[in-house]
């Protein structure tokens, strides 16, 4: 029997004609059979699995530090570790204007999920072996909206974003810990190192929240449905 999501998010290829490969990301203890175990980092992965690749990420083998707390593969940095993270990010990357600044940003948002799983295992989703935790799109911004639609169709409830941060906390964090669908632009940094392009938008959903999006599909103009406008609007419009 093949498993729900490859259907699911060839469905939202097709209506949505989807460039980039929907990515499945998952959290997991269990060995993994596939997907490469070089050195990578979280922003980078995304991207190549969008691609068609996959990856396997553990605390040996991903590559960014930010990225490892972010998703929970190490602890959150504590003593030299953090006075190093704030001078890099406020006086390297100049991502944020003070250390103060910079704590803000960690405090106010949602936290790592640190110690959540082993490894982290990232790839297109229509080649998942394991159940995915998020689906994360790779999209335009006209294609965003649609998922956005699309995912509150049912229930109406409107998102709580949360759009700064690191690329990985934002598209993949922020998710996991809180079950809500998100939208982000990444951050600059992730974007200009990995030459994003210009256009690429980030919504990453729960994968709990995948059959009732897809079964919105067919009823909801943001997936297929037709639009049917009511006479006495239409001339209403045309006044």
């Amino acid at each position: 029997m093949e498993a729900p999501w490859k259907n699911e998010t060839g469905t939202l290829v097709e209506v949505l004609r989807l460039e980039r490969k929907p990515v499945a990301v998952t959290f997991t203890n269990e060995e993994v059979e596939g997907g490469s175990r070089e050195r990578i980092s979280f922003c980078r992965a995304l991207k190549r699995a969008a691609e068609g690749e996959t990856f396997v990420i553990d605390a040996e083998n991903s590559s960014c530090p930010g990225g490892s707390w972010h998703c929970g593969l190490s602890e959150p940095p504590a003593g030299k570790r953090k006075r190093f993270l704030q001078e890099f990010l406020t006086r390297g990357e100049k991502l944020t204007h003070s250390i103060v600044s910079f704590h803000r940003m960690q405090a106010l948002g949602s936290p790592p999920p640190t110690g959540l799983a082993e490894r982290v295992v990232v790839g297109p989703a229509e080649e998942a072996s394991l159940r995915p935790d998020l689906v994360v799109f790779l999209v335009d911004p006209e294609q965003a909206c649609r998922l956005v639609t699309l995912d509150h169709y049912w229930d109406g409830i409107p998102l709580r974003v949360e759009v700064t941060g690191a690329l990985c906390h934002s598209a993949i964090a922020y998710p996991v810990v809180t079950g809500r669908t998100n939208v982000t632009f990444g951050d600059w940094t992730a974007r200009r190192m990995q030459k994003y392009p210009r256009d690429t938008v980030f919504v990453s959903v729960p994968y709990e929240r995948m059959a009732a999006l897809t079964a919105a599909v067919p009823r909801c103009s943001a997936g297929n449905a037709p639009l049917e406008i009511p006479r006495e609007v239409e001339e209403h419009m045309g006044e």
